[in-house]
């Protein structure tokens, strides 16, 4: 199947009525992710309806999302303050810590229906009753009816947070992309090309969310976040940043079988290989990444959090991340965190397996290849069992 971006393109123009897409930055990403999929990916029958619908979908909204603000001047006004960002290593606890900070009525998460569906902005009234949020939740029973796996290894509510780069797809700068289909020209340009203009998009986006009347210190999560920090820090240099570290054992063989999962709703075709090698060498990268961001900027606050104190105590480790950000966890938010960790164990949607030896990796070879990032943050060993 051949993707043309000109043709997706007019599609979204003639859907929505509308031909601003707020200048060409997207352009150049969706040129090289079409031209990856129609080479590279492999899509089976479901894949080669849905990548297009989901590309059509990324270009809708930015669409609307710039119409609303030319429309509606005063959202250049609205104000990002010092947002939490949940960053760090794939697979680390970013999901279930970003659902304990929801939890804080002080907090404003970004939801699934909203990031893909953004015009009209929610208000306080619509924000949990909103009619999208049925038409997300109609769309993400249809993926898990074909892959019910899904629900196992990566469980997201419509109306719960999600991933910036649920946003960042947007403007075509996303692993969203590489999270649905194997697309390794895509993923080599991705990796080599600026992402300023994403993190731009993307306050664009919160800024018109916001508009609505929704507010509240946004928090934030992405794992990608670890690997464009100066990005991020650029658009939002008061941001509160989170970094999640693990077991990078753990972490390669349940990162792999996690897109081995997603991939394989839309190609049938063996990806095991590069996913493997892919995926490993982004989370080295990231550590990379984030060790430069740390020695450039050493003014910077950061709070390491280590998956297994997450695992082993979530509230004590929440209290401590509020107080290294010389705020008390209390109240409501305090009795609405515990609730979660009482009625969320581990396992609900079944138990997600992995194994290093399932993707050809050596287990001895990575521990040896991250064992510095391992001594840096003291983080404990894990055996391999159920995540």
């Amino acid at each position: 199947m051949q993707f043309h971006p000109d043709a997706l393109i007019a599609a979204a123009c003639e859907q929505t009525g509308l031909d601003d897409f707020g200048g060409d930055g997207f352009r150049e990403g969706l040129e090289i992710l079409c031209q990856s999929l129609s080479s590279e990916a492999q899509l089976n029958p479901f894949g080669q309806m849905a990548l297009p619908g989901a590309i059509h979908s990324a270009l809708s909204n930015r669409l609307q999302i710039v119409d609303w603000a030319k429309r509606h001047p005063d959202v250049s006004d609205e104000r990002i303050e010092a947002p939490i960002v949940v960053a760090g290593l794939f697979r680390a606890g970013t999901t279930f810590l970003t659902y304990l900070l929801e939890k804080d009525p002080r907090h404003r998460p970004l939801l699934g229906w909203e990031a893909g569906a953004s015009v009209p902005p929610p208000t306080p009234a619509t924000l949990h009753a909103d009619p999208r949020i049925d038409a997300a939740r109609a769309a993400s029973a249809m993926v898990d009816q074909i892959n019910p796996r899904i629900r196992v290894v990566q469980s997201e509510e419509p109306d719960g947070p999600t991933e910036c780069i649920a946003v960042m797809n947007q403007d075509f700068k996303s692993l969203l992309w590489e999270a649905m289909a194997n697309v390794p020209a895509y993923g080599e340009w991705l990796a080599a090309t600026d992402h300023q203009s994403a993190y731009d998009y993307h306050k664009r986006t919160l800024q018109t969310l916001q508009s609505g009347g929704v507010r509240g210190r946004w928090s934030l999560k992405s794992p990608s976040h670890a690997l464009h920090l100066g990005a991020l820090t650029a658009v939002y240099p008061d941001a509160r940043l989170l970094i999640m570290h693990r077991d990078p054992v753990v972490l390669c063989a349940s990162v792999c079988s996690l897109i081995t999962t997603l991939t394989g709703t839309f190609s049938d075709a063996d990806h095991r290989r590069y996913i493997a090698d892919h995926w490993t060498d982004m989370l080295a990268r990231s550590v990379a990444a984030i060790d430069a961001f740390r020695d450039a900027n050493p003014q910077c606050r950061i709070v390491d959090v280590r998956y297994a104190d997450l695992a082993i105590d979530p509230i004590a480790t929440m209290r401590r991340i509020y107080a290294a950000f010389d705020s008390d966890l209390d109240g409501p938010a305090l009795s609405a965190m515990e609730a979660h960790v009482a009625s969320h164990p581990k396992g609900r949607f079944g138990r997600h397996g992995y194994d290093p030896a399932e993707f050809g990796l050596d287990a001895e070879a990575i521990a040896e290849r991250f064992r510095p990032y391992v001594e840096r943050y003291d983080i404990p060993l894990e055996t391999m069992r159920e995540r």
